[in-house]
């Protein structure tokens, strides 16, 4: 089974689609998780906000959501998300498919290793390379402009960056900010599952040069379903893919 962490909409192309309601040692996912098949292939969705975007990013349910999709038997992840870009060259309706990340959120639980039994997880490489070059194929073959690989860095939220915040991490060289990748990202390998980002650009972050305005999140919304029908068409063409090519074994290598 391939899960995908997206909105509602996502699940339109499944035949026998039907929702599933699942229990966690973590309370509940954010919502139930729709199941059903795409060619053949099982498919899991679930909006990591919850249906009406009813979790602020500090408060979604990372390790309810992650343990539900395990539990239904996903094995690779998809996550898409929107971000803010943090360099001119990454323009606001394109796609960065992420291979870093760097975490700067605050007080956020991120393993489901917290005691008595402990584990390290390898985390020098957080995105399959396998799944990485699917998206990157899918993205192209529907009209995408779609950019290999960049470093994710990951605030707490809901707030965006101040100017001095968002200039240090552009000066870091990092493409793109995000609030949702971490945990989600690490929680997810941890459970022994692959994962992909495909980060869908709404805007330039308040750092980048230039005389860029603060975005509102009315911008967000409005850039992001700009660029759904994209992400739609990718999502559709990579699950196939992913099915047909992906042999990493699940390490995420």
């Amino acid at each position: 089974m391939i899960g995908v962490f997206g909105g509602s909409g996502f699940y339109e192309f499944l035949d026998d689609a039907r929702q599933i309601e699942v229990s966690t040692p973590y309370g509940a996912p954010a919502a139930p998780l729709t199941v059903g098949t795409l060619d053949g292939i099982e498919v899991a969705f679930l909006p990591r906000h919850g249906v009406d975007h009813q979790f602020p990013p500090s408060h979604v349910p990372f390790r309810a959501n992650v343990w539900a999709m395990k539990q239904v038997g996903a094995t690779c992840v998809v996550g898409p998300c929107a971000v803010g870009s943090l360099q001119r060259h990454i323009e606001p309706r394109s796609f960065v498919v992420c291979d870093q990340l760097f975490d700067a959120t605050r007080g956020r639980v991120g393993t489901f290793y917290d005691g008595p039994e402990v584990e390290h997880l390898s985390f020098a490489d957080p995105y399959c390379e396998d799944l990485r070059a699917v998206a990157l194929d899918s993205l192209r073959e529907v009209g995408g402009t779609a950019h290999d690989g960049g470093t994710v860095v990951v605030i707490e939220g809901p707030r965006f960056s101040t100017r001095a915040e968002s200039s240090f991490f552009a000066s870091q060289g990092w493409e793109v900010i995000n609030m949702t990748q971490s945990p989600e990202v690490q929680l997810t390998r941890e459970l022994g599952m692959c994962y992909v980002n495909i980060s869908v650009v709404t805007d330039y972050d308040v750092g980048v040069a230039g005389d860029i305005p603060p975005v509102t999140h009315e911008e967000v919304l409005t850039q992001f379903e700009a660029s759904v029908g994209t992400l739609k068409s990718a999502v559709r063409v990579m699950i196939p893919a992913i099915a047909g090519t992906h042999n990493c074994g699940g390490d995420g290598s």
